[in-house]
């Protein structure tokens, strides 16, 4: 025995060439499973293949697009056959209030934050269903999903409701012994941390040290890292989670108990 838990299940993570994605693939393939990067910046996902090794390979995947999603199952089906996990963690962020908000941005942020990982759930799900060993579909959604926030109308919008396309499906998908469940990350330090103007992360701004580290609003007093939630993303993808679907676990060093 090598002690790896996911040996030889083919796994395909969206927006996986960097951040919590890219942690995602990589303790996946260090678990076993065989890797599918997906990533809409195809240069970044055959880097993030390669330094993954075990097999993994990349493939382009444009999240808002149809025929591109259609694709990525074409590859998955041609390579692979099946898919034991699918993780829908591509996304873009947002942060659009109501005063400056336009229904074309609110509209683009939803057609891909939440469309998104409908279409690829559409698109790979007779490659789940056809897939012999235990199966799983983890969305990434967001603390803004559960929680308001300022100036967050689409991105908050569109995470809350692929909470709520979690636990739908799960429940759709339950006769099939297909798991289906969601991670919602709190501040994790990534490059949607960076500010608006390049000044930096929002980690490192006074007010963020001040409310959520020194008075504790995240009772850990740090930001979170792409390797914190893998962990997390690896139990609800192994066999660990055989009773657990339907569920929402936030991954946030505690913010969501301080609201």
């Amino acid at each position: 025995m090598n002690g790896r838990r996911l040996v030889d299940r083919v796994a395909v993570v969206t927006g996986a060439a960097r951040g919590i994605g890219r942690a995602i693939a990589e303790r996946l393939a260090a678990e076993g499973a065989r890797l599918v990067v997906a990533d809409i910046d195809e240069a970044e996902a055959e880097r993030a293949a390669k330094a993954i090794g075990g097999g993994a390979i990349a493939a382009r995947v444009d999240i808002g697009s149809e025929a591109s999603v259609a694709a990525l199952a074409d590859l998955v089906r041609a390579r692979h056959g099946h898919c034991e996990i699918l993780v829908n963690n591509a996304g873009i962020l947002d942060m659009t209030g109501i005063a400056t908000m336009t229904m074309d941005r609110y509209r683009k942020v939803l057609d891909i934050n939440q469309d998104g990982a409908v279409r690829v759930t559409l698109a790979m799900l007779p490659l789940v269903k056809a897939a012999p060993g235990p199966r799983r579909i983890l969305n990434i959604a967001s603390i803004m999903g559960l929680r308001g926030a300022p100036d967050s109308i689409p991105y908050s919008t569109a995470k809350g409701a692929l909470v709520n396309f979690t636990r739908a499906l799960a429940c759709d998908l339950a006769p099939d012994g297909i798991l289906v469940n969601a991670l919602a990350p709190g501040f994790i330090d990534t490059r949607m941390a960076l500010l608006p103007d390049g000044s930096g992360h929002e980690h490192d701004t006074d007010w963020f040290k001040d409310i959520y580290i020194k008075y504790g609003r995240i009772p850990l007093r740090r930001a979170g890292s792409p390797e914190d939630i893998a962990g997390p993303a690896f139990f609800l993808c192994s066999d660990d989670a055989t009773y657990v679907t339907g569920q929402i676990l936030p991954v946030d060093g505690g913010v969501s108990a301080t609201f």
